[in-house]
């Protein structure tokens, strides 16, 4: 018997102990016959199905470790140690012959140095050359302008003038430009030369301007 079904007969049996006590009084007895009956009614106690315990899980087995059996150690064997062997060494090669002393070719002699001809300058003041005189300019004259003015003349194998530059100028345009066009365009040299051969040579032509002249 379960312990709810014990603890409920234990109820009923202090309900009929207590309600034979009050019929055996009689006040009690005349107010329970006055009053409506009750009914009572034995609520049967309902047994708790037991819940299920859950599965218990079985740990599976261990496997048992795997025991390998050990290597057999390696048995050191003493090998005979071999004779030495007997190494000839191979023979020297021969020496190479000794190189020929080089002979060296005679160094000519010097050739002396041939000294070249002195060259003889332009020239410009021969009569039979014809050189015309730088023209006097006008306002030149009227201004009173006068002075030397020295021209630097590059005077070609044929005679004539490649370049005429103002070398020192009289102070005046008009009076330098005068002198260099009449040289360029009109004069006529002798060619400066080395013995017989014509060359190239610069040379230097001082003309004045002067007019008491």
């Amino acid at each position: 018997m379960s312990a709810r079904g014990i603890s409920g007969a234990i109820t009923i049996s202090l309900h009929v102990v207590v309600l034979a006590a009050l019929m055996s009084y009689e006040p009690a007895r005349s107010a329970l016959a006055a009053a409506a009956p009750i009914m009572v009614s034995l609520i049967t106690a309902q047994r708790a199905e037991p819940k299920p315990e859950p599965p218990v899980e079985v740990p599976p087995p261990k496997p048992k470790p795997v025991v390998r059996p050990k290597p057999p150690e390696p048995v050191m064997i003493a090998a005979p140690t071999p004779a030495p062997a007997v190494m000839s060494a191979p023979p020297l090669p021969p020496e190479p012959p000794a190189p020929a002393p080089e002979v060296q070719a005679p160094v000519p002699a010097p050739v002396a140095a041939v000294p070249l001809e002195p060259i003889t300058p332009p020239i410009f003041s021969a009569d039979y050359l014809d050189n015309p005189s730088p023209v006097y300019p006008l306002a030149s004259r009227r201004s009173g302008q006068q002075g030397r003015v020295v021209l630097r003349v590059l005077v070609n194998t044929n005679g004539t003038a490649d370049q005429v530059q103002v070398h020192a100028s009289s102070g005046h345009v008009r009076l330098d430009e005068s002198a260099r066009d009449t040289v360029l365009q009109r004069w006529r040299f002798v060619p400066a030369k080395r013995g017989a051969q014509a060359v190239p040579a610069w040379v230097l032509i001082p003309i004045s301007f002067g007019l008491d002249s």
